[in-house]
């Protein structure tokens, strides 16, 4: 049975890649003009767009979640590879850190001592915000293995095997239903969480660096995240290749 809104969020997030991707070919064109008398300025408006679309995409995707968080928990959108490196629904924010250091090994990007400092001092504060969000995730499996659940699924089982006894079945139906909305409702909160630390994370880091540095780290960031993609669609091109040249093997034999 379709899902709506898997349907609707994955029309929505294929536009959203398309976007990204042009928005990653503007990065790369401004990052090659380097300065100039309006570079300065040019650059901060091109900032402003890379956020403006990375915002959207948790708008979107909070709004959707509210009517079906589990879907976000398994995203059919992405790929497999995309998949296995999901942290709580996303990215995880202190991979942004490690982007940094290669980044700073570079000539182009250079860092001075005191955002190297700041940046230090970020990631601390990100890797507690990120051990909350896992302690909170761990919190809520742990629920699900608690007294109260543990009751409700033998009620349950009680009523499918017919030994419930006479109209207690839909009392059972609403515990059980209650029960699952907090899941669910705790899960949300998490994911919510989670964004929030992504969030910060990319504006903690965009506030100390200059315009110039936003653009070579965003457009490594969104190069990274594009080519997980991209290198999956090339694996299934090659295997969809591989398969036709059996078939036509398999046919001049």
């Amino acid at each position: 049975m379709n899902n709506p809104v898997v349907e609707k969020f994955s029309e929505f997030y294929h536009k959203w890649v398309l976007k990204l991707e042009e928005i990653l070919h503007l990065l790369l064109e401004v990052s090659k003009k380097r300065s100039n008398e309006n570079g300065e300025q040019e650059m901060l408006v091109l900032v402003s767009k890379v956020t403006s679309h990375i915002k959207e995409y948790y708008t979107v995707k909070w709004g959707a979640a509210h009517e079906d968080v589990l879907v976000f928990f398994s995203p059919v959108w992405l790929s497999p590879l995309e998949n296995a490196y999901l942290w709580v629904t996303g990215w995880k924010p202190s991979t942004v850190f490690k982007l940094m250091e290669s980044l700073n090994k570079t000539t182009t990007f250079n860092m001075t001592e005191e955002q190297v400092k700041k940046i230090e001092v970020l990631r601390m504060r990100i890797r507690m915000e990120e051990e909350k969000v896992e302690s909170e995730m761990e919190r809520q499996q742990v629920a699900l293995a608690d007294r109260k659940m543990v009751e409700l699924a033998r009620m349950c089982s009680r009523e499918r095997n017919g030994g419930g006894g006479g109209g207690g079945g839909g009392v059972v139906a609403e515990k059980v239903d209650m029960a699952m909305k907090e899941v669910l409702a705790g899960l949300e909160k998490i994911m919510k969480s989670s964004d929030c630390v992504r969030l910060k994370t990319l504006k903690g880091v965009l506030d100390l660096l200059t315009p110039m540095q936003c653009v070579y780290f965003l457009a490594a960031n969104i190069a990274m995240q594009l080519r997980l993609r991209q290198w999956e669609k090339k694996r299934d091109m090659a295997g969809s290749e591989l398969d036709s040249s059996l078939v036509l093997e398999r046919r001049v034999v």
